[in-house]
């Protein structure tokens, strides 16, 4: 008798964790914010409700052990969308060069808008955006003709003054050329194509994961640097990539004059601009890594005094 009491309670705890655990993964995306880069809009330590269903619900597409790669992939279902992501909206979504984190910014730029930066102004085709309501500043703006080689493809210059670039949309069509090499290799890797380069004695794969997340991870695993291959993975980003003959798909790059974006992408920045590792840094945010649009803040705590903030609770965010 009391093992059958136990084994209910067992089960109906069982159903409740698989209720909760479904209810998160299609249709409420929690996150908490662990940095200022939305701030004042956001804040450091707030607990953030999203949703997920109006950009496509779709079910979990991995399980496993969170914040490692110790897991499964799952086949997921995407169901229709209640409208497509607009400008302003401010989006939570799989970090592209981690995807087991997850970011929350601002979406700037659509699929197909060109984005540029004078002076600290964002322009969107040619029009300014302005900074958000809580937006702000925090230090010396960088000087223009000064080019940042952490910033996004290298040649862009800098996180204050950053050159014309096209969001890639479903369909473009990019010529395959050298000087679009990096865009390419990005795009490529990112729209899920194997991308090898094979040397005479070794073949190298491109991958987005940063190696700094694969050593906080303690893999054990060969890992590699923004400058050299460890071992025989590489990203789009290295300064000095292997000699050898691009493939994609086993198929040879020189075979291919054009390559066709088979996915929409997104600009995605921090309103605090001046402390927000955002799309300035690390490229493009792909249609499929949207995992729902921030409402709200439910709770939120002050990581430095440990007390919670009871007048962000309820704080509507836009």
């Amino acid at each position: 008798m009391k093992e059958s009491k136990i084994y209910k309670e067992v089960r109906s705890l069982t159903i409740l964790v698989m209720i909760a655990f479904l209810l998160k993964a299609t249709l409420v995306e929690a996150y908490i914010v662990p940095t200022g880069s939305m701030e004042n809009t956001v804040m450091t330590g707030d607990f953030l409700i999203g949703n997920r269903f109006v950009y496509g619900m779709r079910t979990p597409d991995w399980i496993g052990i969170p914040y490692t790669d110790i897991g499964f992939d799952l086949p997921y279902i995407v169901f229709p969308k209640f409208r497509k992501a607009k400008q302003g909206d401010i989006i939570i979504f799989k970090y592209p060069r981690d995807t087991h984190q997850k970011y929350v910014k601002r979406c700037i730029a659509l699929p197909g808008d060109t984005v540029e930066i004078q002076a600290r102004r964002v322009y969107v085709n040619g029009r300014e955006y302005g900074q958000p309501e809580h937006g702000k500043f925090q230090g010396r703006m960088d000087e223009p003709g000064w080019n940042n080689p952490m910033i996004f493809l290298g040649n862009k210059g800098n996180k204050d003054h950053f050159k014309p670039l096209r969001v890639p949309k479903k369909g473009d069509e990019i010529a395959v050329t050298p000087a679009n090499a990096q865009l390419l290799l990005h795009l490529m890797v990112l729209d899920g194509h194997k991308l090898t380069i094979k040397s005479e004695s070794k073949e190298y794969m491109f991958t987005m994961t940063d190696p700094e997340n694969l050593l906080r991870r303690k893999k054990n695993e060969s890992v590699f640097d923004d400058y050299y291959p460890i071992g025989n993975k590489i990203n789009p980003w290295m300064r000095n990539l292997p000699n050898g003959e691009l493939y994609i798909d086993g198929k040879s790059i020189k075979e291919i004059p054009h390559y066709t974006v088979e996915q929409d992408y997104f600009w995605a920045m921090g309103d605090n601009r001046d402390d927000s590792y955002d799309s300035r840094f690390w490229g493009f945010v792909p249609r499929e890594y949207l995992l729902g649009e921030a409402l709200f803040v439910y709770m939120s705590l002050n990581f430095k005094t440990k007390l919670p903030r009871l007048d962000r609770v309820g704080t509507v965010l836009n």
